[in-house]
């Protein structure tokens, strides 16, 4: 109403309000119909003063909240490679599982399987890598699910006995690796039973 009041004073020396034209503080000012009301120029100037003001503290807001947004999303570093060391017990001439290889998800669904390289052969056995459909329960925060999977198997000789090395380089999307070096403890038909 305060724009309206300034840029149409009556024609008899009141404003729409009802005061005259002197209070209004455009008694003094002139203006041809049709031209644009000088309240209208002081109030463009105090927009937009105002809004650069208002827009000024978006842009540091926004700034800031990028910056903290940023650091509170910056990825945690996985390492880029790690070592397991583990032993594995089996019989002579028969497949002996060394490891399973898969991929799940957050959201419980397989993601790509991991490379597989053998680094190191076995001396005496052979390494060999199957697919499969792994099943389980209460994975992480899975309950139930079923993923294609990569199995490795070691098979020594028939004649031998003893400890047999091996390592596997596994690479995960993402860039993880993990190099699991493999002790395979070899016994003979009697060397696994428990009294």
């Amino acid at each position: 109403m305060y724009l309206v009041n300034q840029c149409f004073p009556c024609e008899c020396g009141k404003d729409r309000t009802g005061r005259g034209c002197k209070n209004n503080g455009l008694a003094r000012l002139t203006w041809s119909k049709g031209s644009i009301c000088p309240a209208l120029f002081v109030l463009a100037g105090d927009l937009e003063r105002s809004m650069r003001v208002i827009l000024r503290g978006c842009a540091a807001v926004l700034l800031w909240g990028s910056i903290g947004a940023a650091s509170a999303q910056a990825p945690t570093p996985v390492p880029q490679q790690t070592t397991v060391e583990r032993q594995v017990r089996a019989l002579a001439n028969r497949e002996t599982q060394t490891g399973i290889y898969l991929n799940v998800l957050p959201d419980c669904t397989s993601g790509p399987l991991p490379t597989i390289r053998l680094v190191t052969p076995p001396a005496a056995g052979k390494v060999v890598v199957k697919t499969a459909n792994a099943k389980t329960t209460n994975y992480k925060a899975c309950l139930a699910l079923e993923v294609p999977a990569y199995v490795a198997f070691y098979k020594a000789p028939p004649e031998f006995l003893g400890d047999d090395a091996l390592t596997i380089e596994v690479k995960y999307q993402g860039g993880r690796t993990e190099i699991q070096k493999i002790t395979v403890k070899v016994s003979g038909p009697g060397g696994q039973q428990k009294i």
